[in-house]
């Protein structure tokens, strides 16, 4: 079994007196259920788990009072159980599909007799409406696909190799290069395979690639098929724009236009249908900000802006095809622009970083800039051996120079310093 980062979330939520309950909200596929079971299997003697999607029936328990003994009663006539107090985790999986059960757990956590964890995979999709929400009785916890750390897990990495290299981070110091060359190896497997529990435990089980592509394309199908299913009468242009992604990160300027897509296209058309994307966890937005100063989200320009998908695996199987493993070798000529600067993105949506690139006039362009104590932070992106030459950040730190608290650019190379900019390679996105 795969580690994961969210079990020590929820081992640490666990040992909170008078914790609320948890919700677990993400993407399809990125190992909610997974984790909590493995979770439940280590902390506590009875887990009762109800999907609401695979066990419908189970909704009609919320139907009456929502009191805990109700609730109990009706779950325990349909084969749930036991419930035992203290010692039970109750799951409800795929809450979404419940409205009433959502509401019922500010009820369920006033009452203390179990603990919850609730998880779902459009949960920012209201296409069922909550008759109230549990406010100030629930936490919520956003879980993302293995990052690159967790991935040297799942590759039998030892954690003091981890170590050396943050400290390499911290302490601005080049990584030996016997162990530089190694990561930088498992980084580029990282960008074809991804973070996708299904297709990581595909990977590192399976000698044959053509296994992972058929779990990442599985994956994808899931994903068109809850479109079909949730997206209403958008389901078209959403699938749409999900399939544009990686072609758009593709460009130069990596720009989402929606001239691409069509002739005379209109904002008002496609907004909605991209928001749907964000909301179910399956894209991020950056947006454009047009002037350099904080907050970036006065001087958003809304109308500008680029597309990632969740998982640079995924658009990996959308976007090269049958060439994966020459990345993976580092043996290919072709642009790794797209790949490279999705899998930045997606590291800092994980840690809750907002994401803003920052453009003056089609010229000076930032990949990333982000706000830390008051000062703006900037991070370049580079796939090739030209990373010393940024025009844009140059011209940034010579206009703007008191208010950059760190310039970054990130590449195929070691750690150097110069110039107030340091130089880290892809792989130490993970440290940020």
């Amino acid at each position: 079994m795969l580690q994961r980062k969210v079990i020590q979330q929820l081992a640490k939520w666990k040992n909170q007196e008078n914790h609320h309950a948890i919700l677990l909200n993400g993407a399809r596929q990125v190992g909610k259920t997974t984790a909590v079971k493995m979770f439940a299997a280590d902390n506590y003697k009875h887990f009762v788990e109800i999907n609401f999607l695979k066990q419908p029936a189970a909704k009609a328990a919320f139907d009456g009072a929502l009191d805990t003994r109700s609730i109990v009663l009706g779950l325990s006539a349909m084969g749930f159980g036991p419930f035992v107090e203290g010692e039970t985790l109750v799951f409800f999986d795929e809450i979404q599909e419940c409205p009433k059960a959502r509401t019922a757990i500010k009820f369920l956590v006033e009452e203390g007799r179990y603990d919850y964890i609730e998880s779902g995979s459009l949960l920012g999709i209201n296409y069922k409406d909550i008759p109230s929400y549990p406010v100030g009785f629930e936490d919520e916890v956003m879980v993302y696909p293995l990052d690159f750390e967790e991935f040297l897990w799942a590759k039998g990495i030892d954690s003091s190799v981890i170590d050396l290299l943050g400290d390499c981070y911290k302490e601005k110091r080049p990584v030996p290069e016997v162990v530089h060359e190694q990561i930088f190896r498992c980084w580029r497997e990282y960008l074809v395979v991804g973070g996708m529990p299904d297709v990581v435990q595909t990977f590192v089980s399976q000698d044959d690639f053509g296994h992972v592509v058929q779990t990442q394309r599985s994956i994808m199908a899931t994903y068109r098929a809850d479109i079909a299913k949730y997206a209403g009468k958008d389901k078209v242009v959403v699938r749409q724009i999900m399939d544009a992604i990686p072609a758009e990160l593709g460009k130069q300027d990596k720009r989402f236009i929606l001239a691409n897509l069509e002739k005379g296209a209109s904002r008002r058309k496609y907004e909605n249908p991209t928001q749907w994307l964000v909301d179910a966890g399956i894209a991020y937005y950056s947006f454009n900000t047009k002037a350099f100063e904080l907050p970036f989200e006065a001087s958003e320009n809304r109308s500008l802006y680029k597309l990632y998908l969740v998982d640079t695996g995924l658009m990996s199987s959308m976007l090269l095809r049958n060439m994966q493993l020459q990345v993976m070798t580092g043996d290919i000529g072709i642009n790794e622009g797209a790949l490279v600067e999705n899998q930045i993105a997606c590291t800092l949506a994980s840690k809750a970083i907002p994401l803003h690139y920052y453009d003056k006039k089609s010229r000076q362009e930032l990949d990333f800039v982000y706000s830390d104590n008051g000062k703006i932070n900037i991070i370049e992106v580079k796939s090739g051996k030209d990373y010393h030459r940024h025009v844009s950040l140059d011209a940034a730190r010579e206009s703007f120079g008191n208010k950059i608290g760190s310039s970054i650019v990130f590449g195929p190379c070691n750690i150097e310093h110069s110039d107030n900019t340091t130089y880290l390679p892809l792989y130490m996105a993970m440290f940020i």
